[in-house]
């Protein structure tokens, strides 16, 4: 599975990596939030090195749908029904910041993006209430929204209510990271890609470890997602989600003439699951296609339908609405949602203010992902607090209030129930097990632990289905084919690479039949 966005880029440029080196500031992650950072700090002056585990945008940000608004699904009527209209207007206030520099930057560097109007609407006449809670917290955050009916807007999709709001843009994130790292290459920027960091430590300077050795900082910024130390517990803070989307052409008709606008739907039931769309061009051939997305659940619980049928259901329901439509690249992307709903951002617990984080975008990491490195540069310069934007002040001091804390019990609840259920369901199945057909994956019980038995590519791998991260047993999902944790959103692939997640490690690799288990024992003898 492969973006549209990620589909025939080439690999940016690394530099060769220097055991030792010593820069003012050293950014782990190259999405948007770690690259953004990185070229902000450059611009001031500084020594900046961006080290990523993968490649460019290889995650959340290669991944997005691409829409850059402050409309944001049923985001802020969520965060006003926990919070203050204060903070409400603060989180605008940052996404605006983000969204106007992200543009801005676009406009410098020849980024191409297209202005739309941004739609938050319901598929049903059950979904109107969920429009309306939109619609006033939108107005209460001060944004120019208004509402419409299927009768003022002819789609040929389900369209019952929704709230407008002009002037938002869509546009391709990879095109600006390519720009990113152009800019900060250009400014004396070191870029290392397949650098995993293994750990920090908040010394002085700060020392980030990687299999290919040590850098050194004045700060570190872990840019990764969710942060990749336990430090804070901000794994328990957050929750893993991961969205799915496909991209088509119409063979029969302009995707711009029967989707006018970004659409995402809220209000939706567990059974009809959400809906998200948009058009894009195709930055090989320059083919307008049709974007469609949704179907977002919690990492490693899928629930009744399994990864793989929430893509066939998107497919079905553009077949649907959309006759004739050639599908060309299917994807999936990972994101964190933050228990009290607003993203964290700035100094980690006991980093000695020398190391940051930024984690909780919510899907929204195109706004809210700029909005956090504006707010990094800030408080990593030292930029005088009354200098600084309203917002910052706001959401550095905000509150946890009773629902925050009932909506992480919950979670943790969710957690605790899964890790049980996962160690009671490996016990159903004993090691050997019958070879997975291609593309499956099975966990079964060796000598009292969980063992992954997966076919992809015709190999047939056997690893701990234990995830490295904190004990919970991965789930297998058949749509990326990759192993899930469902406690706290690690993954890795059939053969136990890790992807993403709080876990630092790879999965062990485990002999799969007797015979490779006498070999392994035979191995093990010979050693010295």
């Amino acid at each position: 599975m492969t973006s549209l966005w990620l589909d025939g880029r080439t690999a940016a440029p690394s530099t060769p990596f220097v055991d030792g080196a010593v820069y003012d500031d050293v950014i782990v992650g190259a999405g948007l939030t770690g690259l953004t950072t990185a070229v902000m700090l450059a611009r001031a002056g500084r020594r900046v090195v961006v080290l990523e585990a993968l490649g460019i945008g290889a995650l959340a940000t290669g991944n997005t749908t691409g829409k850059v608004s402050l409309l944001q699904g049923s985001r802020l009527s969520t965060i006003r029904s926990h919070h203050s209209r204060r903070l409400l207007r603060a989180y605008v206030e940052s996404n605006r910041d983000g969204q106007e520099w992200l543009l801005g930057f676009a406009d410098e560097s020849g980024v191409p993006y297209e202005q739309r109007t941004a739609y938050s609407y319901s598929q049903h006449d059950g979904g109107a209430s969920a429009v309306d809670d939109e619609y006033r917290a939108a107005r209460q955050a001060g944004l120019d929204v208004s509402l419409v009916s299927g009768r003022d807007l002819e789609t040929t999709f389900p369209f019952a209510f929704g709230v407008a709001l002009p002037g938002q843009a869509q546009l391709d994130a990879m095109d600006v990271l390519e720009a990113l790292v152009r800019e900060f290459l250009a400014l004396g920027g070191v870029l290392h890609t397949g650098a995993r960091v293994t750990s920090v430590r908040a010394s002085k300077p700060v020392r980030v470890t990687t299999p290919l050795g040590a850098v050194f900082g004045r700060t570190a910024v872990l840019a990764t997602a969710t942060p990749i130390l336990d430090r804070g517990l901000y794994f328990a803070k957050t929750t893993g989600l991961r969205s799915y989307a496909l991209a088509f052409e119409l063979p029969d008709a302009r995707p711009a003439d029967l989707v006018d606008g970004m659409f995402l739907s809220v209000g939706d039931s567990a059974e009809s699951g959400s809906r998200s769309l948009r058009t894009a061009t195709r930055a090989t051939d320059g083919q307008e296609l049709l974007v469609v997305g949704g179907n977002g659940h919690t990492v490693g619980r899928p629930g009744a339908k399994s990864e793989a049928e929430r893509l066939d259901q998107l497919r079905a329901w553009t077949g649907l609405f959309f006759p004739g439509a050639v599908e060309t690249n299917a994807w999936s992307a990972q994101d964190y949602e933050s228990h009290n709903l607003i993203p964290f951002v700035g100094a980690l617990p006991r980093g000695r203010g020398r190391v940051y984080l930024a984690t909780g975008y919510a899907k929204w990491g195109l706004t809210n992902g700029v909005a956090a490195a504006l707010r990094l540069r800030s408080e990593i310069l030292g930029e005088p607090r009354r200098e600084r934007a309203h917002w910052h002040r706001v959401l550095g001091t905000r509150v946890t209030r009773p629902a925050d804390l009932g909506k992480g019990a919950v979670a943790g609840a969710e957690v605790g129930a899964e890790a049980v259920a996962g160690w009671w369901q490996a016990e159903t199945r004993v090691v050997p097990v019958p070879r997975p057909a291609e593309g499956a994956g099975v966990v079964a019980r060796s000598k009292g632990r969980p063992v992954g038995v997966s076919t992809v590519g015709g190999t047939t791998c056997a690893v701990s289905a234990v995830c490295p991260h904190l004990g919970g047993v991965l789930e297998w999902n058949d749509a990326e084919r990759s192993w899930d944790c469902p406690l706290h959103a690690s993954r890795f692939t059939a053969s136990g690479t890790r992807i993403e997640g709080p876990a630092l490690s790879d999965l062990e690799q485990l002999p799969r039949t007797p015979a490779e288990r006498r070999a392994a024992r035979r191995t093990a003898r010979t050693r010295p």
